[in-house]
């Protein structure tokens, strides 16, 4: 026979189990995509241009390597943006880990639909060294690189913070 003592025990040790399971499939999800950030940008591709004689390939490289990495983000932020707003409730509007990744996730649409569309174009048209198309590509590569770094930056405040909180 279930008695209301032993219904309360079995939603108790299944909200428990809940939360340490979101718990690991979150810390593999930041690791995937914070990780995935840091050694792309920050690793592999200044090695691909050190080592490269072919800046072009070493930038062709990278741009796919990046191209990924936001598909990646795309995936993982929306899944820990939905168990963060799960587990803030109503308070999700105060939630420092919910607006950073809403965040993040907003600079990765700019990246991957509006930046690396417009760098792709330019550089199908060709782009020579001096011209008008080559500033052009300068200066989205510029933007791109802050909104990179600013992503990776509220990825490290989210890891920090989420070590923290426990």
């Amino acid at each position: 026979m279930v008695t209301r003592n032993t219904k309360s025990s079995l939603f108790i040790i299944s909200k428990v189990l809940h939360q340490a399971i979101s718990g690991k499939i979150e810390t593999i999800l930041q690791t995937l995509w914070i990780g995935g950030l840091w050694v792309i940008g920050y690793v592999v591709t200044p090695i691909l241009f050190a080592s490269l004689d072919d800046r072009r390939l070493a930038g062709e490289l990278a741009g796919h390597m990046f191209s990924a990495i936001n598909y990646i983000g795309l995936a993982c932020g929306t899944l820990l943006l939905a168990f963060a707003l799960l587990a803030s409730g109503k308070t999700w509007l105060k939630n420092l880990r919910v607006i950073a990744l809403f965040l993040m996730l907003g600079l990765v649409v700019v990246s991957a639909f509006v930046l690396q569309p417009m760098m792709q174009e330019l550089k199908q048209l060709g782009i020579l060294p001096g011209s008008e198309a080559a500033a052009q590509f300068g200066r989205l590569h510029g933007v791109s690189s802050v909104l990179y770094l600013l992503i990776s930056l509220l990825g490290l405040f989210l890891l920090l913070r989420r070590r923290s909180t426990g």
